[in-house]
């Protein structure tokens, strides 16, 4: 049985973001890890959609209401100057009561989230590892990013003749081809391993959150999620467990 679900026009649509980050080391080159602005955990997510027209626009008009509510009239987050609310939704910035009215949307929608979770202390183990074999050795963030990433699809791009897969661009390096090339690997080794072949297109669209509805929802799970191993809080992520088919 899949792990998620096949769309009506026999696409798969998948959107995938990030919670925490890669980084273990400051520019000095001492640990960083769960220091202020630097996370334990760094999570990986990605969330099926079965329709992402759907879900965008049902989103998009609570946000232009919620605009247009005089209750939220003085809200900073919600103001055009701020950046925040008054373009996008992202659970971080958005308001308590924002929050819970996105929520609520969710559970209208047919949503599937699967993530990848690496505690940055067991990085760390294995990057020491590594060194100790391999002195030339020099941990980069993109290298737990891309390995995530093949975890992540595993067994994700196998059954469809063609999956669109929107990546949330981080910072101003183009990573398409690294992230196509990832996928690849996850695509060829799940062949391999069951002896089939495997003639599925992936289309990898880099883009920003701004510009792309579903996005803000993988955010929104992805900071439940955060918050829970970060904080050990699970008021959110109680409400989106439905959402949940597996966490690795």
């Amino acid at each position: 049985m899949d792990v998620f679900f096949m769309a009506e026009n026999k696409k798969r649509y998948y959107f995938v973001d990030e919670a925490g980050d890669g980084t273990l080391f400051g520019k000095s080159g001492g640990i960083v890890i769960g220091t202020e602005g630097c996370s334990k955990f760094f999570i990986l997510g990605v969330l099926a959609v079965s329709d992402p027209e759907a879900l965008t626009n049902e989103l998009t008009i609570l946000r232009q209401q919620l605009l247009a509510d005089p209750y939220f009239k003085k809200v900073p987050s919600m103001q055009s100057e701020a950046k925040k609310t008054y373009f996008a939704f992202h659970a971080k910035d958005d308001v308590p009561e924002v929050r819970r009215e996105v929520l609520s949307v969710f559970k209208k929608h047919d949503l599937q989230f699967l993530a990848v979770i690496r505690n940055k202390y067991k990085v760390l183990e294995y990057v020491r590892q590594r060194n100790s074999q391999d002195p030339a050795y020099r941990y980069h963030p993109n290298e737990l990013y891309d390995f995530m990433v093949r975890i992540l699809f595993k067994d994700l791009l196998h059954k469809e003749n063609e999956y669109d897969v929107t990546f949330a661009k981080r910072g101003t390096q183009d990573r398409t081809t690294s992230l196509r090339e990832a996928l690849e690997k996850a695509q060829f080794r799940f062949a391999t391993q069951r002896n089939i072949s495997n003639n599925s297109v992936v289309n990898v669209i880099p883009t920003i959150p701004v510009k792309c509805v579903p996005l803000q929802a993988v955010d929104y799970i992805l900071w439940s999620l955060q918050r829970f191993y970060e904080m050990h809080e699970d008021r959110y992520i109680e409400l989106l467990w439905p959402s949940f088919s597996l966490v690795r």
